[in-house]
């Protein structure tokens, strides 16, 4: 079920507000033990660590460190408000707690579990981004602009749920000027409506595909038929299924009914794929975005093999059209390179 954005009223005694100046970050040190969500400085350039890595560096592969904007905190701008996490206090979905010096938001409601217990319960948070989730989602894309985006989408699409999701991942939206996060963040919504017929659908309409690679060694246990495509990107495969659970902590693989069930692990789900998936494209949809590859990377990275080099002109110039649309909601020009 969506996440609501509900936030605890703290006590005067414990409300607490985090201004988004400059980031907290070292200087990366090869061969230093980083977790995931740690900030370095490398080469006059900031990065996020995108999985826990033992110092490998922020240039070789985008699956442990994104380039990320330490200027205002992620680019998120304002304020949050927070409160000490309390053992055994209970919390609903959207509160934001302090733990052990780290940020996080509960994606759940929950009798006061510990935030680094389990990501079903808890996310880590950008505290600078003043609780758009992400770069700053709030910010970048408003509620009304989303809504104007997609006006007959099914209401199991929720901005919470987008914005909650964007919490997981920082530098979505949060990398480079405004002009460049925006543009992702168009570039994101017009492929995710394009699949989805405008956020419409929540499942895959023909669900007669056989998605199943049986040669996985975790194979299929939910039978080869209960792959098909859900959420914003149409998750499909059960090997995707299975990466994107281990990525969020989730089991996925045996509960692939998740992604249609509850909005913020469904955005998740398509969230994960574009920062972190290539494709069949060379590139992640992400990197596409913020490197100046282009909009036409990104189709090339979703589904390239089917749609690229005169594949399907029409689907592409579906896509294309849904993206300039967003960006003119968002005030921001295309850019170049539309088309693969």
């Amino acid at each position: 079920m969506a996440a609501a954005m509900a936030v605890i009223a703290p006590t005067a005694a414990s409300q607490a507000e985090v201004s988004a100046q400059a980031c907290t970050y070292t200087n990366w040190v090869q061969g230093q033990w980083y977790t995931a969500g740690s900030i370095v400085k490398f080469e006059n350039a900031y990065y996020i660590a995108e999985h826990d890595n033992p110092g490998y560096s922020p240039t070789v592969s985008t699956w442990y460190w994104d380039p990320y904007n330490c200027n205002g905190g992620g680019g998120g701008g304002g304020t949050c408000t927070y409160t000490d996490w309390v053992q055994g206090q209970w919390y609903t979905a959207g509160s934001i707690v302090r733990f052990e010096g780290s940020f996080y938001i509960a994606e759940h409601d929950n009798p006061g579990y510990s935030p680094t217990v389990s990501t079903w319960y808890w996310d880590p948070y950008n505290c600078n981004g003043g609780g758009g989730g992400g770069g700053g989602g709030g910010a970048i894309l408003t509620e009304a602009q989303f809504n104007q985006m997609f006006p007959s989408r099914n209401s199991f699409y929720t901005y919470s749920g987008l914005t909650a999701a964007m919490a997981s991942f920082p530098a979505f939206a949060g990398t480079g000027s405004d002009t460049v996060k925006k543009q992702e963040i168009a570039a994101a919504l017009a492929n995710f409506s394009h699949e989805t017929g405008g956020l419409v659908h929540v499942e895959e309409i023909n669900k007669n595909n056989d998605l199943c690679d049986e040669s996985r060694p975790y194979g299929c246990p939910r039978g080869t038929y209960a792959y098909y495509g859900r959420g914003p990107i149409q998750l499909s495969w059960n090997f995707n299924y299975y990466s994107a659970g281990q990525h969020l902590g989730l089991d996925l693989l045996n509960n692939p009914g998740w992604v249609a069930s509850d909005a913020a692990i469904s955005w998740k789900t398509a969230l994960w794929y574009w920062n972190t998936q290539t494709g069949p494209g060379t590139m992640t949809p992400h990197n596409a975005m913020v490197n100046g590859a282009g909009f036409g990377e990104t189709i090339r990275s979703i589904n390239g093999s089917l749609e690229c080099n005169g594949g399907n002109p029409a689907q592409v110039q579906s896509r294309v059209s849904k993206y300039q649309q967003f960006v003119g909601i968002l005030g921001v020009p295309a850019g170049a390179n539309l088309y693969c």
